[in-house]
């Protein structure tokens, strides 16, 4: 196939997502890899994502809207208006995003990266934009990148395959394949994709097992080092956060993440109620989500336990870096598996002394390389002993312990996670 030399170069790059202001790892991620195209000089770069309204409307949990950091000069959000009447029911906002996306094509310049985190419904919507090019006898130049983040599989793929609805998990990883590049967020993403691929074909006699393992790669989540790295040489910055809310350098323990059953928020209260910190140490629990209020009710009975539900981006790292130990004891339930764990390497990016605690649930280990403290998810008794060593140590055994931890993180940075991403995209071009 001849290739015009002009298209060569990626020149505009979108990525849809639920993005700002849902709290979840994955809509940060988008931001980072918008981030990080301007900064590589990308000349148009959009985020695609819902209306407010309709996210305000979900049970989704959001950030309050004012804490949300803007976006750099050059990144453009669109939130396109669903479309048609009310017969379409609820193919409207599908249509107005895949819409949108076959307009950007239309008039962006260059070559396009078009990226998709969360296959549903965000990859069909990509790939019904890209087909109506193929379809009309238009060129587009375009690689398109879907990225499985877990749920896609953890939550639709394996509830329909519970269901016996195989139908639709095959249309899911039919999708997946259908893009130039599908990736997985981590490689514990990526087997449950092939386990759920070789389910479907013992069922259907389908041959999606041997393409998945061979064609899906795995690209980890993107994140801003840079605005983790300058804490430690920022401790007025640190102190001024820690102050505002009420707190002291090493004087908290920290949860921060979706308020959800899977999070194992209740095992850290319950841990909490005699472990050795009680009394010299508070609890802060940073999130939002489904059981926010079931977790408050919990924490009014301890008196040293506070949930906060509006940290912002700017303040998430500070409060990071002055903890005396961050908490992430994730288990595994029914409608959710930690497939990564971003916030993990967030902490370990951040710096300070504090040590992180975890399980070895899902991807969890390849976001911690290991740099940390485990128990066994669900073990309330292994968590409060980790938070007892915590106590225990020397300052040399947790400086120590962040610097590998920070170090072993830096693999996440987002400038990094693209350009492998533009690579495949040049890959791509040459074997064409």
């Amino acid at each position: 196939m001849e290739i015009d030399p002009s298209t060569q170069k990626i020149r505009s790059a979108v990525f849809l997502v639920r993005a700002d202001p849902i709290i979840c790892g994955h809509s940060t991620e988008a931001r980072n890899l918008a981030e990080a195209a301007i900064a590589m000089g990308i000349e148009e770069v959009r985020i695609v994502s819902y209306p407010l309204e309709t996210l305000e409307n979900s049970s989704l949990p959001l950030k309050p809207i004012e804490t949300v950091d803007p976006y750099s000069e050059g990144i453009t959000v669109d939130r396109p208006e669903p479309l048609g009447d009310y017969k379409v029911l609820d193919g409207r906002l599908t249509l107005g995003m895949g819409g949108h996306i076959v307009d950007l094509l239309h008039k962006l310049p260059g070559r396009t990266l078009l990226m998709d985190l969360y296959l549903v419904p965000h990859g069909m919507m990509v790939m019904q934009a890209v087909n109506s090019f193929r379809n009309s006898g238009l060129a587009s130049s375009v690689f398109t990148i879907g990225e499985a983040v877990g749920s896609d599989i953890t939550n639709v793929v394996n509830n329909a395959l519970a269901e016996g609805r195989l139908g639709a998990a095959q249309m899911v990883l039919s999708n997946f394949l259908d893009h130039d590049h599908p990736v997985a967020v981590s490689q514990f993403t990526k087997n449950l994709i092939v386990e759920a691929g070789r389910k479907v074909d013992l069922a259907l006699g389908t041959r999606f097992t041997s393409q998945l393992q061979r064609r899906v790669g795995v690209s980890f989540p993107a994140i801003d080092t840079d605005a983790y790295l300058t804490l430690d040489q920022q401790p007025e910055v640190v102190d001024k956060a820690l102050e505002a809310r009420g707190l002291e350098r090493d004087g908290y323990v920290m949860f921060l993440s979706r308020i959800a059953p899977a999070k194992g928020v209740d095992d850290l209260l319950e841990a909490w109620r005699t472990c050795e910190l009680r009394g010299g140490k508070k609890l802060i629990i940073c999130g939002n989500g489904p059981a926010k209020e079931d977790v408050e009710a919990l924490a009014a009975e301890f008196g040293d336990v506070r949930v906060l539900d509006d940290v912002s981006d700017s303040e998430k790292g500070a409060l990071m870096n002055g903890c005396f130990a961050w908490c992430l004891p994730s288990k595994p339930r029914p409608e959710f598996v930690e497939t990564f764990g971003i916030a993990v390497a967030e902490k370990m990016l951040a710096g300070g002394l504090g040590p992180v605690i975890t399980t070895h649930t899902g991807g969890i280990p390849e976001a911690s390389g290991g740099h940390c403290l485990v128990h066994e998810a669900g073990d309330v008794a292994g968590l409060r002993d980790c938070l007892n060593r915590v106590g225990r140590m020397t300052l040399s055994q947790r400086r120590h312990l962040a610097t590998e931890a920070r170090t072993f993180a830096m693999r996440f940075d987002r400038t990094n996670i693209l350009a492998k991403l533009f690579e495949a995209a040049g890959e791509s071009m040459r074997a064409a």
